[in-house]
């Protein structure tokens, strides 16, 4: 007995034929990576570049890696004792993706901070603060290029280098606890920039 006849036969109830045959399906790795590189970021999107200074974690590392090529931005600048690549502990979050991001490494956040004001960058630091804007209030338009600031786990951005932000950002939280995992602040962060210029 051929498929045919068995469902003639059984006349499925709760489907036919044509929806077994055209269902959603999964895409493949492939056809994933052939979607993505056949669309391009907002520009204002692909100028942005993210500081992380002073992170501890190299599984946090990595993941600012993998969210920063996600979302097509230009360069990811580790300061201080950021740990940097080539690193297992960097490579399992980021699933290879240090290997296509653009990126560099300084061992403070001041001259580069200071260099990328000089060409024109609006630095803001992802802090909470006193003078601190909501995520959700950003108004991005106000700003031709962007350099997003990001700080330790626990203590933030370094009170050194608070001085030298033009803008802090902070994401909105309605819960117990008071903060975000930095690799999910970076995440947050990218998304909403890039729905804020789409």
């Amino acid at each position: 007995m051929n498929l045919k006849t068995i469902i003639d036969t059984f006349k499925f109830s709760y489907f036919d034929l044509d929806s077994i045959t055209n269902m959603t399906k999964k895409l493949s790795t492939k056809e994933i990576l052939e979607e993505n590189l056949a669309s391009t970021p907002p520009v204002k999107l692909a100028q942005t570049k993210v500081i992380l200074h002073n992170i501890r974690s190299l599984h946090n590392v990595g993941s600012v890696f993998r969210s920063s090529d996600a979302f097509g931005i230009s360069e990811l600048i580790l300061t201080g004792y950021t740990p940097t690549p080539p690193r297992p502990e960097i490579n399992k979050t980021a699933i290879g993706a240090e290997e296509f991001m653009d990126w560099r490494h300084f061992e403070t956040a001041t001259e580069i901070i200071q260099e990328l004001k000089n060409e024109g960058y609006t630095i803001l630091g992802m802090e909470q603060t006193t003078n601190s804007i909501m995520l959700n209030e950003l108004d991005i338009d106000s700003y031709e290029k962007i350099c997003l600031v990001m700080g330790n786990e626990v203590t933030g951005i370094d009170a050194d280098i608070l001085h030298l932000m033009d803008k802090f950002v902070a994401i909105p939280q309605f819960g117990q606890k008071h903060s975000l995992n930095v690799s999910v602040a970076a995440a947050v962060m990218l998304y909403a920039l890039l729905e804020k210029l789409s």
